[in-house]
């Protein structure tokens, strides 16, 4: 039997938290402590895993004292960057919550050393271990090309939702921060090569940073003629009316997420709700010689829909995988590094009012 996967975990917001229990719970893995610059914050989620756990205040400082196999990031985005760099130099093996960095060129740096050191490097893109999302992504795939992909995340956050949204902007954009993911999934839908986005953006509050912005939209244009739309904004005063668009149209017909629950009113700040599918709608574009539709629409609802706990679980299942196994992660890592140079190209756009060519 092998020995357990000693974690640092690093970080206790709502990802950080569901990473933790996933770690606690998975026979694989052993916390070895846990860091946050919050001793409320730490001490609450150790208590939540039955306590016991080493508690720090400095990463750094944790990294020397544990000597950890792994390291669990789930911090905000600038700090990615050094803490991921620190952790391969000590020879642990990196799960990191999206975005990969901030910008680019972090992102580059982090991919770099995850492969001059020959550690793991997994990225918290959780959509893909999402059951209903890969068959979203396999049915796009069915629907010839080009394709429209028309995607949203709109949170109309407030209490301690706002106070986190405020302090993530400190550092990124809505359409960054969440757009690697619905991006990534364009990439999948099409398969092909990004070359060009534009990027529009609006600054609705002044309770964030100056030159921030808390709304943002992108358009990608691929390669093979496929478009794609996304769009995100956080805050008290962002609607709640078609706040989550989930939908693909190609020649042969489209579909569409449909998510009564996750798109009710007062749902939109409810990050448990993201993930939610319910079930997904395929319409069929044949028609008969009459010119009506030859086929009926069809409703797809998947038994396997896990709860966001449950996506961190396989998220984690995959990282010990990757680790046991030594799963080559090359495409995994740039396809990361993929999504983020389409939403800077997006944040570029918008600042300089020009189309940017990837």
């Amino acid at each position: 039997m092998q020995n357990p996967i000693r974690v640092l975990c690093v970080g206790a917001g709502h990802m950080g938290r569901s990473h933790a229990l996933a770690y606690h719970r998975i026979p694989g893995f052993e916390i070895c402590g846990i860091v946050t610059r919050s001793a409320e914050s730490r001490g609450k989620l150790n208590a939540e895993l039955g306590g016991g756990y080493a508690e720090f205040a400095d990463f750094y400082e944790a990294l020397a004292a544990t000597k950890p196999d792994a390291v669990s990031i789930s911090t905000y985005p600038d700090t990615h960057g050094p803490y991921a760099e620190a952790a391969f130099e000590a020879g642990c093996h990196v799960f990191i919550e999206k975005p990969l960095a901030e910008n680019v060129a972090a992102a580059e740096g982090i991919v770099a050393k995850a492969k001059s050191s020959g550690k793991k490097l997994v990225i918290g893109y959780i959509l893909r271990h999402h059951p209903s999302w890969i068959k979203f992504i396999e049915m796009a795939q069915t629907l010839g090309k080009p394709l429209v992909m028309r995607m949203n995340l709109n949170q109309q956050s407030f209490g301690a939702n706002w106070k986190t949204h405020q302090a993530l902007m400190s550092s990124i954009s809505p359409v960054v921060d969440c757009g690697v993911h619905y991006v990534d999934v364009m990439c999948q839908m099409t398969r092909s090569k990004p070359i060009r986005v534009s990027g529009i953006g609006a600054r609705l509050t002044d309770e964030i940073p100056e030159g921030k912005i808390n709304y943002g939209a992108l358009q990608v244009t691929f390669e093979d003629g496929s478009v794609g739309w996304y769009e995100a904004g956080w805050g008290p005063m962002m609607s709640e009316v078609a706040f989550f668009v989930k939908d693909v149209v190609g020649p042969k017909g489209c579909a569409s997420i449909v998510a009564d629950k996750a798109a009710a009113e007062g749902q939109s700040s409810n990050v448990d709700a993201h993930t939610q599918t319910q079930s997904i709608r395929l319409h069929h574009s044949q028609l008969t010689p009459e010119g009506t539709f030859a086929k009926a629409d069809e409703s797809v609802r998947l038994d396997d829909e896990p709860d966001h706990d449950g996506l961190c679980h396989r998220e984690q299942e995959y990282f010990l995988k990757a680790i046991h196994e030594d799963l080559d992660l090359t495409d995994h890592m740039e396809d990361a590094l993929s999504s983020m140079r389409i939403v800077e190209a997006a944040d570029e756009s918008f600042r300089t009012g020009k189309t940017i060519d990837l």
